[in-house]
């Protein structure tokens, strides 16, 4: 059976004419995060934003040289080791006035697993007479002091640890080797044309061969002005000239923050988590009264956390929808300075009993991606961050009702001889899938007939027609996939070699 499959499949591709709009996606792991693959949706199949689940907080802002103005977190995996870097800094909102509690610091906290948070005693700064503390930088640079983890294979040892940093007169570039310690990388800034007053961000971007920056600035005054610029470097002290992004179909909101980084499973696309600035909507809440006496803008703006991706680092899709929203009407929630999202998207453990009994049976998957928001803040001593969960590549997905729809892709060009999903349903759900010709019709052997009716939740299941997963006879040439949802998502799909 399986010969005649690949023999009529020779067949039909030796007819086949090639389409000039196919997308060649290899054996790269692409995600249903945009309409990128997507051709039509028909039934009640559509691209939904799928939003983390908050888990418990993750450490306590509450530390004589921290306070509750605490932001701009950036979370760090490297080796064994989960690093968080933030500023330190407090708010006293007094009647008509608010002032800072004491002069912002940077910080850094530890964890072995993404979960569970300490501050170690550094020793390397003094505040308020000792230096038993976690504070890694004092005095410029602190505001907004942003790290990477250079991943530039030709990185010398002494700047494997990179970072930009906002002072009066640009962002300027720091440099560490463990992490901890920190230097200038040169006494002048290396970017100049920007707000700066944000969290800025850098990395190496290995698709590319070179670092990329995004970082703050106004298009424009007046409304949607806050916005995001970029530069490239080869050496990330030389920049070139910024430049806003652009949005293929628009945005919303303002945007603050961007967190965007290469998405470490599949890094040619970039997702970000953008601080949606929204602009007067009113006072809400009674600490938001309180706010807007010395500060009547920050009592009526609001933020919330959003979703952004692209794939040429130069045009997002942005989605119109929230992707971590203000939640419960909770002290610090309903606010200007919620969901300020850390910098960094990490894997950890999912707090499961069962997790340990799934691994040893080779069932399952046992991790999930870990990321985290910022809340609570403006009065009393501290403020807090807390940590979401999302499935792993779940940022979005294809997804339908029990009521059924389907999704039918673009035409591909992939390597490999196997198709390989994540996708999940419920118990009563189902997931089938075909492969077509240019034409829309089913090739022989790889029909919807052909096809298992896949139910379950897992990230990587292996695609069969009659027992056969072999695509190898179809590799190269383009094909569509049509994708058959009753009560299921679809959040990514790969080619791979058997």
């Amino acid at each position: 059976m399986t010969s005649i499959v690949v023999g009529l499949a020779l067949v039909w591709m030796s007819a086949a004419p090639m389409d000039g709009e196919s997308v060649d996606i290899g054996g790269r792991l692409e995600l249903m995060v945009d309409d990128y693959l997507v051709q039509s949706m028909t039934g009640k199949a559509e691209l939904r934003i799928n939003r983390p689940v908050p888990r418990e907080v993750a450490i306590v802002h509450d530390a004589p040289w921290e306070g509750n103005n605490c932001t701009y977190h950036t979370v760090i995996r490297s080796g064994d080791v989960y690093r968080m870097y933030y500023r330190g800094s407090g708010l006293e909102v007094n009647g008509n006035n608010l002032n800072d509690v004491h002069p912002a610091v940077t910080c850094y906290a530890e964890s072995p697993d993404g979960i569970h948070w300490n501050k170690p005693k550094l020793r390397l700064n003094d505040f308020a007479g000792s230096k038993e503390n976690n504070i890694i930088l004092l005095g410029a640079g602190t505001h907004n002091f942003c790290p990477m983890r250079d991943a530039n294979p030709a990185c010398p040892p002494e700047s494997k640890f990179k970072a930009l940093a906002g002072l009066d007169d640009g962002l300027h570039a720091y440099q560490s080797v463990d992490g901890v310690h920190w230097a200038l990388m040169q006494e002048g800034p290396v970017i100049t044309k920007g707000a700066f007053d944000s969290q800025n961000l850098a990395f190496w971007d290995q698709e590319n061969k070179e670092y990329r920056a995004y970082f703050r600035d106004f298009r424009h005054e007046g409304e949607l002005g806050r916005d995001i610029k970029t530069a490239t470097s080869e050496d990330f002290i030389h920049w070139t000239e910024p430049a806003f992004v652009d949005y293929a179909d628009g945005r919303k909101t303002e945007l603050y923050t961007s967190q965007l980084t290469p998405y470490y499973r599949a890094p040619q696309l970039l997702v970000g988590f953008p601080t949606r600035y929204l602009v007067g909507r009113g006072l809400l809440t009674p600490l938001n009264k309180l706010i807007a006496v010395p500060e009547p803008r920050c009592g009526n703006d609001y933020t919330d956390v959003g979703l952004m991706t692209s794939r040429n680092r130069q045009s997002f899709h942005v989605w119109p929808e929230a992707f971590i929203r203000p939640g419960d009407m909770m002290q610090g929630h309903w606010m200007y300075g919620f969901g300020y999202q850390a910098l960094g998207l990490v894997e950890t453990k999912m707090e499961l009993p069962d997790a340990p009994l799934l691994q040893y049976l080779g069932e399952g998957n046992t991790m999930e991606l870990s990321l985290y928001a910022r809340e609570g803040g403006w009065v009393g001593p501290s403020c807090r961050l807390r940590r979401y969960t999302l499935r792993i590549d779940g940022f979005a997905s294809v997804g339908a009702p029990m009521s059924g729809g389907e999704m039918v892709t673009k035409p591909l060009v992939f390597q490999g001889s196997q198709l390989v999903i994540n996708f999940a349903s419920s118990a009563g759900g189902s997931m089938r899938v075909e492969v077509q010709d240019l034409a829309g019709q089913s090739i022989p052997g790889f029909s919807l007939a052909d096809s298992p009716v896949f139910f379950g939740n897992t990230i990587r299941q292996v695609v069969n027609w009659n027992g056969a997963p072999n695509l190898g006879a179809l590799a190269n040439q383009p094909v569509r996939l049509r994708f058959e949802l009753k009560d299921a998502d679809l959040y990514s799909i790969q080619f791979t070699a058997s």
